[in-house]
């Protein structure tokens, strides 16, 4: 496993190979095409529901005014979607604060 605070995909893909014993190539394959069909749905304004874990959404901003970076110029900052995860029950009882 990794040694930093961060797991990458790669280390994913072990952990369940070692895990299940499967194959790290088959595991690869089950984790990319889950994580496409999540995207895919999500660009379709799904929503991806896994009990007990949690939900892939789709937010919208609504436009805004703003301020450029370096200047005090007011600009408009447009309406805009982005992809938002809301935890599940299980997941925040397991992530204990």
């Amino acid at each position: 496993m990794a040694k930093s605070k961060t797991i990458s995909k790669a280390d994913l893909v072990d952990l369940v190979a070692e895990e299940t014993g499967m194959k790290k190539k088959d595991v690869k394959e089950v984790v990319d095409t889950m994580l496409d069909k999540i995207s895919l749905h999500l660009d379709k304004d799904f929503k991806v529901q896994l009990t007990g874990f949690g939900t892939f959404e789709v937010r919208k901003r609504r436009a805004r005014t703003g301020v450029k970076p370096g200047t005090t110029d007011r600009i408009k900052i447009p309406s805009s979607k982005y992809p938002a995860f809301k935890p599940g029950k299980g997941l925040k009882e397991r992530v204990k604060v």
